[in-house]
């Protein structure tokens, strides 16, 4: 499946599926250039195309990322001759509404709707993973759970995921729906999954994959707030503001001295990290330009010493508890 460049990307079972996926994987909502001024489709495609010399197997999208569906109708675009070889996952039930407001829509009509019309636009006839993007209030999750197991009866989707969902919530889906991942927040300041959802899927064999690895590009390392685009919506957050954002700095840098004695990036501290938690099969890690995904590989083949992983746990007990919001 994969390239014969040299590289030293591992790969983790998804669920029982019978697929495997790449440790690190590539976010798709920065392509969508949403969020990210200057983005364009020449460094998104390549970024995509990237993948394949780094070993990169799996692609993380979903129905609203972009306005017309810009993220999947670039994935096809980079995979025209290699679809095949490419796991890739897509989300449903969380689009724009006609006012540029996120809205939620669950409804068994909505998730068939907006499962076909990915598929369209990923010129595919199926996708490996097909998540519910986020639980909607106004529809039982087993109403949800339901129509993603009968497009998984008919193949357009191969596997079932859930994001965005609590414990109580992902047990009433599972009791409708088999799981086979799992995917929310997580990263050095957001552990909150360590208390009940991530022991859960280890318990049932439900695969996790983890999204905002970095908060939101704090831990790369190689970001400097104070020089944010006006239109970049990462502003809005605490992390990005007051007290708070000079703590996280503050985090950064004792982190970029043990990645230095690692020989790693802070990126790829910060992506090793998840990936020693027990149960944690991926990190999906956003990019837009083949060089920020290069780094991103970087944080599989290898492991944090047990000295360099009581050094993060010191400067994370300093830090003290921050101030996070939920993704949706």
């Amino acid at each position: 499946m994969i390239s014969s460049a040299v590289h030293s990307m591992r790969y983790r079972p998804l669920a029982n599926t019978g697929m495997h996926v790449s440790e690190v994987a590539l976010g798709c909502w920065p392509i969508a250039g949403m969020t990210s001024p200057g983005t364009n489709e020449a460094d998104s495609i390549a970024t995509i195309e990237a993948c394949f010399d780094l070993g990169i197997n799996h692609l993380d999208t979903a129905y609203m990322y972009g306005h017309s569906g810009e993220s999947e109708c670039l994935i096809a675009k980079a995979l025209a001759k290699r679809r095949s070889e490419m796991v890739i996952a897509t989300k449903g039930g969380f689009h724009w509404g006609p006012d540029g407001s996120q809205t939620h829509d669950a409804s068994p009509a909505t998730l068939r709707r907006e499962c076909e019309e990915s598929l369209r636009r990923l010129s595919t006839d199926h996708v490996e993973l097909y998540y519910l993007h986020a639980p909607d209030k106004n529809v039982p999750l087993a109403e949800s759970a339901g129509a993603l197991k009968c497009l998984k009866d008919e193949g357009k989707i191969l596997s079932v995921g859930v994001s965005n969902l609590n414990l109580t919530q992902l047990q009433e889906f599972a009791a409708e729906c088999p799981i086979a991942a799992f995917q929310p927040p997580y990263n050095m300041l957001q552990r909150e999954i360590e208390r009940d959802t991530l022991p859960w899927c280890r318990e049932h064999g439900v695969s996790v994959l983890v999204y905002w690895p970095f908060m939101k590009g704090l831990f790369t390392g190689r970001l400097n707030p104070y020089q944010l685009h006006p239109r970049d919506n990462r502003q809005k957050y605490p992390q990005y503001q007051g007290d708070e954002l000079q703590k996280n700095l503050d985090l950064v840098e004792k982190l970029r001295a043990i990645a230095r004695d690692a020989g790693h990036t802070v990126a790829q501290l910060v992506i090793n990290w998840i990936l020693r938690e027990p149960g944690i099969t991926s990190v999906l890690c956003g990019a837009r330009r083949p060089d920020q995904l290069r780094e991103n590989a970087g944080g599989s083949g290898w492991n944090l010493t047990e000295e360099h992983l009581a050094a993060i746990d010191l400067v994370l007990q300093q830090r003290g508890t921050a101030k996070v919001v939920s993704a949706v």
